[in-house]
Order: C-alpha cells, then structure tokens, then sequence
C-alpha cells in the first residue's frame, strides 16, 4: 500500500520537491534569478505533466481513500499544468518591465499548481479542502504581488476576504455531510445518500458545498470578487487567474456532485441550473458598460462559468464530456486573449482600456487577428473552437431535456457577442492610436499557438473529444 501511494501521487510529490528545490536555488542565486527560476518552474510544470500522463491509465486509490487517480484526473491535471505553463511564460517580459522581476512568483503558481492538481484527485473532503486551501493562499499572496501598487494590494485583500468566507461556507456544509453521512468519504457519502431518503441536514450541506465551490469558480451570487481582483492583479497573475484556478475548480466541482452527491442530483440539479443562468445573464449584460478590458474579461469569464455549468446541469457523461471539452478549449481561447492584453504596452507603460486598441490592425494587424479570432471564438461563432466547446453542452443539456437553460444559453452568447465585437470594431473601424512597443518572442510565440489552435480546432477536434469522453466515462462510473 505504501509504495501505490508513493506511485500515484508521484506528479504532486514531484512538483512539491521542484517547487521546494526552486525555492531555495531563487534564494541562493546572485543573478538573474527569476529568469532563472521561471524556467526552471517551466521545466518543472513539462516534467509533471509527462508523469501525470505516463502513470494515468486506470482508477487507482491511495492514502486510505484520500486520493484518487484516474482519467479523469489526468485529462484536468493536464490542463491545469498547461495553462500555469502559458501564464508564466505570459509573465516572463511583463513582470521584468514592471519591476516585480522576482523568483517567488514561479514558485507560487508551481504551489498553486500543486494545490490545485490535489484538488482534482481528492476522494474525501478533508483532503479537498487540503488542495484548495494550498492553491488559495499561492493565489492571495500572487494577487498582491506588485506590493507597492494599490489597486493589487487591494485585490489580494479584498481576494483573502471572500475567500476565507467561501472557505468557512464550504467546511461548515462539510462538517454537516459528516455529521449526518457518517464519513468525509466520497464513497461513504454516496452510499448514505443512496440508502434511501437523504436527511435535510444532508441537502443542507450539499448546498453549502455548492456555493463554497461556486465562489471558486466565480459563479454569480459568489462573483462579487471576480471584475475587482481581475482589473487590481498584475496582468499575467490576471491570466493565470482566468484559466488555471478556473479549471481547477470546475473539475472539482465536477467530481463533487456528480461522485458523492449523485444519488442527490435530484436535489442539486436545479441549484446548478439556477446558478448558471444567473452567471450567463450577469456575464452577458454587465461586461456591456465595462471600459477597462481586464474588467471585461472578469465578466467574460463569469458567463463561461455559467455555460460550463449547463453540462454539469445536465449531470450525465454527455454532459461531462461537454464540461472537460469546453474547459480545456476555454483555457486556450482565453490565455491567448490575455496573451494580446499583455502585448498592450504603450511607451513602457501597461495599456489596460478598450480604447487603447483603437486602430490596431494597421499598427499591429497580426495582434489585431489574433485578438479578433479569440473573440469570435468566446462569442461562439463558427467554425473557431468556442463555438465547439458551446455546442457540446448545449447539445448535452437537450439531451437531459434541460432546453429552456440551453436556449437562455443561446440567447446570452448572442447578447454578449455585442461587446466581443465592440473590440473587434475598435481594432478594424476606429482610428488608429500610436503603436504598441515591440513583443518580445516568447508572447509571440504564446499568441501564434492559441490562435492556431483556436482557429483550426474544427480541423481535428478527434484528440481532445476522445481524451474528454474517456474522462468523463470513468467519473460517471461507465
């Protein structure tokens, strides 16, 4: 038993000792140290994910039922590692040019990463709150990061507030599954549940679970803390915000209730319902008036939540499948927006408003392309790949009979396609500001792969489908 505990965690026991080891290299260094130590952070996060890959086949459980591994786990570690990958190397120049060049940075987001891979894996409640605590306090300390700015270090606070509140929420409806299930374990739970009638301190609990894990992923009423930690963070820690954690938590949300409370999911099926129209609504409408892009894209993000939430609506593996797919497409799409935030850089000077991009397509017209594919796509327009990711839970979300939060689906993306193309008209229509200062390589690069990817999913969509079916089979159990 102890050496299937040391095998199946051996991507997190990994990634703890680099995290540690880089610690102590960026201390130790004279020169150059964050460069040093984000690049070896990069080898780092490559190097987790070919464990994690090399050693996923099958379910396997260690550590009495803690931890858990299985495609399904593998397919979100997998992303999770890739966009941590995408956001250091977003941060590489910015956070130089800005003066907040330091080695902690890399190894807050190998923590974050490391939290958030326990995450995904976790079978009992202890050990999921033991993964989201750690992911938690690596992001408070990055949203503070640039420590003499105010607006950053008003996002950490205001991040460390709400989420002490989300995290109480969530331990108290843990402490009342247990008082009433018996047992943290997930297995133990379902079974409790599956025994007959659940008791309503039971339902009460699973309520509580909901909304702790929907402030996570930011879901409206618990999004309040999204638009303001968004626009405060330095920009590439707003990257890495948007995509990684974002993953994280919706796999995590995932396997909560769909594995201990899915004899429930009579029960929390019309909360997530309620929950994910109320996102796609707020994020639609409220990003309309929003002049600072980093706001937008909070908004943004908080209607993709509400999208992804109608596969976990629907609650079957189609639905699942739809959730993963969506997931990973979204991490690509968005990363590669942020890519083009990051590039907004006039005369030294970070450019965060709508109207800085006015005229780019004939300062920068591969940046404006760029960033025109990666709007069309969050709108859901054919044939780039957020349309996919839209398609396949909505399609799912019929399937379960759940068409009316499908159509309020549809209609939302047509609502919120209105400020997408407000900045592609910015770019093309209006007229042109002074250019932006040069790119380094390494955004460049960023940029041109999830602009690809983004454009050309429909080309190939098999590898990632089947990677998401496969997923989603071994968690509903097929």
């Amino acid at each position: 038993m102890a050496a299937l505990n040391w095998t199946i965690a051996l991507p997190e026991i990994a990634l703890a000792c680099a995290g540690m080891a880089i610690l102590m290299v960026g201390v130790f260094a004279r020169r150059d140290a964050w460069r040093l130590c984000s690049m070896l952070s990069l080898a780092a996060l490559l190097g987790t994910a070919v464990l994690v890959v090399a050693g996923g086949e099958g379910r396997a459980e260690g550590f009495n039922g803690l931890f858990v591994v299985d495609p399904f786990a593998v397919f979100a570690k997998v992303v999770i590692l890739g966009a941590a990958a995408l956001a250091l190397v977003l941060a590489l120049d910015w956070h130089a040019r800005e003066g907040l060049a330091r080695f902690e940075y890399p190894v807050l987001v190998l923590f974050a990463s490391l939290g958030m891979m326990m995450m995904v894996s976790a079978s009992d409640l202890m050990s999921l709150y033991v993964g989201l605590e750690l992911a938690a306090l690596a992001l408070y300390v990055s949203a503070a990061f640039a420590r003499d700015d105010l607006r950053s270090t008003e996002a950490g606070l205001k991040y460390f507030m709400l989420g002490a509140l989300a995290s109480g929420i969530l331990l108290y409806g843990a402490s009342l599954a247990y008082g009433y299930a018996g047992t943290t374990r997930f297995s133990g739970i379902a079974e409790a549940l599956a025994a007959g009638p659940p008791p309503a301190g039971l339902i009460v609990g699973l309520c509580f679970i909901a909304a702790g894990l929907a402030f996570k992923v930011s879901a409206v009423p618990f999004h309040m803390w999204t638009p303001d930690v968004y626009e405060g963070a330095p920009t590439p820690v707003t990257a890495f915000f948007s995509i990684a954690p974002k993953a994280a938590a919706l796999a995590l949300f995932l396997r909560v209730m769909t594995g201990p409370f899915g004899p429930a999911a009579a029960a929390w099926q019309q909360i997530i319902v309620l929950i994910s129209a109320a996102s796609m609504l707020v994020g639609a409408f409220a990003a309309i008036g929003q002049a600072n892009i980093k706001r937008l894209m909070a908004y943004s993000s908080i209607g993709h939540v509400g999208y992804a939430l109608i596969g976990l609506a629907a609650g079957d593996e189609a639905g699942i499948r739809g959730v993963l797919v969506y997931m990973a497409i979204y991490v690509v799409m968005n990363g590669g927006a942020f890519g083009c935030i990051v590039a907004m850089r006039r005369g030294g000077v970070a450019c965060e408003r709508i109207a800085d991009l006015a005229g780019l397509s004939r300062t920068a017209p591969m940046l404006a392309l760029a960033m025109a594919v990666f709007m069309f796509s969050m709108a859901g327009i054919p044939p780039l790949a957020g349309f996919f990711g839209k398609l396949y839970v909505f399609v799912a979300a019929v399937n379960a009979g759940l068409w009316p939060l499908a159509i309020l689906g549809v209609l939302a993306s047509v609502v919120s396609a209105f400020y997408y193309l407000r900045i592609v008209k910015v770019m093309y229509v209006d007229a042109p500001e002074d250019a932006f200062d040069a790119r380094p390589a390494s955004l460049s690069v960023v940029v041109a792969a999830t602009g690809l990817a983004t454009a050309l999913f429909a080309l190939s969509p098999g590898p990632l489908v089947g990677a998401a079916t496969i997923a989603a089979r071994s968690l509903s159990g097929g």
